[in-house]
């Protein structure tokens, strides 16, 4: 069971001019979703929403290879997707890859493709993340409330138990079980038997096991379930007269009973499910019926807001200058201890060095100056384990924690300029960087590497310097008398010249 970092308190709203039309995509396991929202007023507005049944789950092997028809449908959905969204500009589209993206080979050119057809990046977000976005999602679709929320999504490759009071998610778990993934596990062929639904409900039992005491126990718990699984169950249940609104477990016992009467998934037809649900609602079922028991829900409530609208007001609140990333980072330099003042220092001067040379090595763009100050403020994050090659550690926490507002690739350039900024640059790490992004990187991280440096003697005495940068050299400019009386500093950019020489750029000073 994860608890997001404890909230920092939140940025102003700004004053700019927002964008009119922001979008966000959601590349689920079954299906993916685009949503389109207008702001009128300072309000969003929704004014366009596509969906199409991909079933990219289907066809991911064990050794995560996408199948050629997979891959297919799920390019071909892509390319239409991006008509819509090619001529939004960059900063006003957000597109997430949940489980199945996440599970899949990372050497594939299959994220090349799809955001080439998309024109847009696509960030691969943890199970986390994923849970704190649908969170945000039902959050906004439903009425405020000062009580507490159990909310779960069960989608193709992964489902979501986010358990939050108010607004503000409190626990969040992403379990290794979705519908189509439960589907064809044990439902081999589309075949429908009483010992299948009876292994995929103690698989379902068995996942839920070690996080069930998280998620149940509080009173006066409102349970809310969303996306197309519980959706859909509540269509079929109100089709069938079983219940008027709302799920409950004898409802989908019920369903289940119904589901028996049919040999397999090509003839399974009941009032309000679609052929296409019907495909993956047997693994589906079975999960959901082990939600409500081993939670003890007594009724669930339905809701349409989910990760796609999330991933909007997530988006949203980003260009309001109220980043989740921003809280993020504030709340883990608090965890992990971080000397405030030294974090401050090493970022003002790592602000200073970018402004003088962000154009020449055109890192321009509105994340290069983000990733640089959060990894400025998170440098010395590793400390809180051990002095001992600190880098390192404080690496391995910005790559492998949970930060929400982060997707993976993010907190992996967090975890290059970290674990870079002193000593030898491995250039592994920058190589599983997203191609593009490898030679910013390396720019940022030898800002980041000098502002480490020059603030070396950890006080408020730091020189006022002149760079400029060409394509593969930094020119630092210091006041000779300064530089004269820190021998010490001469000897770090003696061997800082020597470190950059190996990955083929210059320091003169």
């Amino acid at each position: 069971m994860h608890k997001p970092p404890a909230a920092a308190a939140p940025p102003s709203p700004s004053e700019t001019r927002q964008p009119e039309i922001i979008a966000a995509v959601d590349l689920g396991s079954n299906s993916f979703h685009m949503i389109v929202g207008e702001l009128r007023h300072g309000q969003l507005a929704i004014i366009d929403r596509i969906r199409e049944t991909v079933r990219l789950a289907e066809g991911l092997s064990s050794k995560g290879d996408l199948s050629d028809d997979a891959r297919q449908r799920a390019l071909d959905c892509l390319a239409r997707f991006g008509e819509r969204l090619r001529d939004m500009r960059a900063g006003s589209v957000r597109v997430a890859g949940t489980s199945t993206i996440r599970r899949a080979r990372e050497d594939t050119s299959f994220m090349l493709e799809a955001e080439a057809l998309l024109g847009h990046p696509i960030e691969v977000i943890s199970g986390i993340e994923e849970a704190r976005l649908v969170y945000k999602g039902v959050t906004y679709s439903l009425p405020p409330t000062d009580g507490m929320r159990l909310v779960t999504d069960i989608g193709g490759g992964s489902t979501e138990v986010i358990l939050g009071h108010a607004s503000v998610p409190r626990a969040l778990e992403s379990l290794h079980m979705g519908c189509v993934s439960m589907t064809e596990r044990f439902f081999p062929a589309g075949e429908i038997t009483k010992s299948g639904f009876n292994k995929a409900r103690m698989a379902a039992r068995l996942e839920l096991r070690p996080v069930k005491a998280f998620f149940r126990g509080a009173a006066d718990i409102q349970a809310i379930g969303t996306s197309g699984t519980i959706r859909a169950t509540e269509t079929v249940a109100q089709a069938l007269g079983l219940v008027d609104a709302g799920i409950t477990l004898q409802t989908i016992e019920s369903l289940i009973d119904k589901v028996l009467e049919f040999k397999s998934v090509d003839e399974l037809s009941l009032k309000g499910l679609s052929e296409r649900r019907a495909q993956v609602w047997p693994g589906g079922l079975s999960i959901l019926v082990e939600l409500l028991s081993t939670l003890r829900i007594d009724e669930m409530k339905v809701s349409d807001g989910a990760l796609r609208e999330g991933l909007l007001y997530d988006l949203l609140g980003r260009l309001q200058h109220e980043d989740a990333r921003e809280r993020t980072v504030m709340a883990m330099a608090s965890r992990y201890q971080v000397d405030s003042e030294q974090a401050e220092r090493v970022a003002v001067t790592a602000g200073k060095l970018y402004s003088q040379c962000s154009k020449a090595w055109d890192i321009r763009r509105d994340l290069s100056a983000k990733m640089l100050d959060w990894a400025s403020r998170l440098h010395e994050i590793g400390l809180d384990i051990s002095h001992d090659g600190y880098q390192r550690h404080g690496a391995y926490i910005a790559e492998h924690a949970d930060m929400p507002g982060f997707p993976r690739a993010e907190q992996r350039f967090l975890a290059l300029l970290i674990g870079g900024q002193r000593h030898r640059i491995d250039e592994s790490c920058l190589n599983a960087l997203p191609r593009s992004w490898r030679a910013p990187g390396l720019r940022l991280l030898t800002i980041l590497r000098l502002a480490v440096l020059l603030n070396r003697s950890r006080n408020a005495e730091v020189p006022s310097v002149i760079v400029s940068a060409s394509e593969k050299s930094l020119s630092v400019e210091f006041d000779s008398n300064w530089l004269a009386d820190n021998p010490l500093t001469i000897a770090d950019l003696d061997r800082e010249q020597e470190f950059l020489e190996r990955v083929g750029y210059e320091l003169v000073f």
